[in-house]
């Protein structure tokens, strides 16, 4: 029987270390007996397996559309061939299996962050809390913060961790909240007042007598996509920096065997992307981390893209499990007993298919959560005659543009703040855009999971010429707004793009006389007033240019506009997408 001991803020920042099964990773030693993963002549190495998951985001519930499906493989016609997965009861079901299959041994379950925010209405109508009791109920142990960690701020995601009924809406179910059964980590995630961390920065377990690090991190760029009231008084430093720093403490303490829990990732690009085993053409922050990460650390589970892969990436074993609880990815580790190395690991990503049976205590946690959530849920706000999806069209290259859903948001932004605010234009920031919307009936729980931040609408005042740099920086930050339906303008692939950190006005893109407003050509010198959600408002996603807007008012939350939207106009149509065109 293993000691486990729950995981402590300690005063200053210190570690904490707790004493329970662990896990690590990768290659054989030199003096390792051919093909064994054990030294010649050694005692036997010490067998980890590690279960990995990220991007949870509170998905209680089988996800719908997109979100719910996992690809794998294409038809002769060329379609995604897909299979239904995730859902909690059938991923505690999973973990378990998984588990089983190794006898139970020395399994620990992780995770790379999100676990929480922009979560479907069963679990964000209690601030997740029910997300949080359901991963404990599975198993989890350790998991890094992610950037949605802090979607309701650094106070909130020590109450997620600690416990204690919410501030404002106190215990919302009924029942007490006794805090996450596993440990937060955040190496990178510092007070900026005191300079230490907010959350211990790792961990370190004992394993049959073998020391394991687990170090927590969180995305550096966390400031730049999170509101500005989420990240107050906080700092993030290089994941990559951040990461050797911690290694080379853990082990001046003794411990070989180290896991970095990052929530930074990439994707595949290559032929065969959608196999959830490999690294096809893998690009993003991850690659660049890995090869900065000191020789020392032998995994990295990794998230925030919601991809799927897995791989050698400079000598460590790189992993990731999609999102929503659709794959769990299975580490197998061997560690020398003596020296305290991985002698070999391997990964594979297993899909949480549907014809799993439902794990009982999920199944009640869920139903009881169902029942305090009331009726609302159900509550119909409109009909739409098509799906409404945030499946962008392609403008050029990876540029992206507008979708059919991205575009209702605005136009609903727009009516609800055209009066009283003068509002002539709006824009709506694609990461925003979280769930899809078939055709039909849509519920209250439905709009929801669409916009589950609770952003105010705010509005604004822009002269043509900051116009004009807001539509450039689109272009360097990688994020095309989508606009209402008063707003047209023309991009130019033969454009240049302003570099990151530079003026946006010197884009050459958007065609300057091409952007109109309600018809009528934007004049540099005239004043507009422009709608867009409060995380934009303060430069959320890079749009540092909003921040200049004056005469700010505050409107409606953003979900209550859409449901107005769609209740006002059902059946509702998907507009078109004709307001961002392509030059030629």
């Amino acid at each position: 029987m293993f000691e486990r001991r729950s995981a402590r803020l300690l005063a200053g920042g210190l570690a904490t270390t707790v004493a329970m099964s662990a896990a690590v990773l990768t290659a054989p030693s030199s003096g390792a007996a051919p093909g064994s993963g054990r030294a010649a002549g050694g005692p036997k190495p010490v067998e980890v397996q590690l279960l990995a998951l990220n991007d949870f985001h509170g998905n209680l519930e089988p996800p719908t559309g997109s979100g719910g499906v996992t690809q794998t493989g294409v038809s002769p016609t060329g379609t995604p061939v897909t299979v239904p997965s995730g859902g909690a009861e059938h991923l505690a079901t999973q973990l378990a299996q998984l588990a089983a299959q190794q006898k139970k041994r020395n399994t620990i379950t992780v995770a790379a962050g999100d676990l929480i925010g922009a979560s479907p209405l069963l679990s964000a109508a209690f601030h997740d809390e029910p997300a949080i009791e359901s991963l404990g109920l599975a198993g989890l142990d350790y998991a890094s913060v992610g950037n949605h960690e802090f979607d309701e701020g650094a106070a909130e995601l020590l109450r997620i961790q600690g416990g204690g009924c919410h501030p404002v809406d106190g215990c919302a179910d009924g029942t007490p909240y006794e805090g996450a059964a596993f440990q937060y980590l955040s190496a990178n995630a510092f007070v900026t007042e005191t300079g230490q961390p907010l959350l211990p920065p790792y961990a370190i377990h004992k394993v049959q007598g073998v020391k394991v690090g687990f170090i927590g991190m969180t995305l550096e760029g966390t400031k730049e996509i999170v509101s500005q009231q989420g990240v107050a008084g906080l700092d993030f430093t290089d994941e990559a920096d951040t990461a050797n720093r911690y290694a080379a403490e853990l082990r001046a303490q003794g411990v070989e065997a180290i896991v970095v829990l990052l929530h930074e990732g990439g994707s595949q690009t290559g032929t065969d992307a959608y196999q959830i085993n490999g690294c096809n053409g893998l690009a993003g922050p991850i690659v660049e981390l890995a090869a900065r990460m000191d020789d020392a650390i032998d995994v990295v589970v990794s998230g925030h893209t919601h991809q799927a892969y897995n791989c050698e990436l400079s000598g460590k074993l790189v992993t990731s499990a999609s999102s929503f609880g659709r794959l769990v990815t299975d580490i197998d580790l061997r560690i020398d007993r003596r020296s305290g190395d991985v002698l070999h690991a391997v990964a594979d990503n297993v899909i949480v298919t549907r014809d799993l049976a439902k794990d009982p205590v999920q199944t009640e946690l869920i139903a009881r959560y169902r029942e305090a959530l009331g009726p609302l849920a159900a509550e119909v706000v409109g009909t739409t005659t098509t799906a409404l999806t945030r499946a962008q069209e392609t403008l050029f290259g990876n540029v992206r543009g507008e979708s059919s859903l991205g575009n209702v948001i605005a136009d609903a932004q727009l009516a609800a703040t055209d009066d009283e605010q003068g509002a002539v234009a709006a824009f709506m920031n694609p990461g925003g855009v979280r769930a899809d919307l078939d055709a039909g009936p849509v519920t209250y729980e439905e709009a929801f999971a669409v916009q589950p931040f609770a952003n105010n609408l705010v509005t604004l005042d822009l002269t043509g010429t900051q116009l004009q740099c807001l539509l450039e920086q689109q272009l360097q930050v990688g994020r095309t707004l989508y606009p209402s339906s008063t707003v047209s303008y023309v991009v130019d692939p033969a454009g240049t793009t302003a570099a990151a950190g530079a003026d946006p006005c010197n884009g050459t893109v958007v065609v300057d006389a091409s952007v109109t407003i309600g018809g009528v050509p934007v004049a540099p010198a005239s004043t507009y007033r422009i709608t867009v959600n409060s995380f934009l408002a303060g430069g959320g996603d890079g749009f540092t240019v909003l921040r200049a807007g004056t005469n700010a008012v505050t409107g409606v939350i953003d979900l209550d506009a859409l449901t107005a939207h769609l209740g006002e106009r059902s059946p509702l149509a998907a507009p078109t997408d004709d307001r961002i065109r392509t030059a030629g």
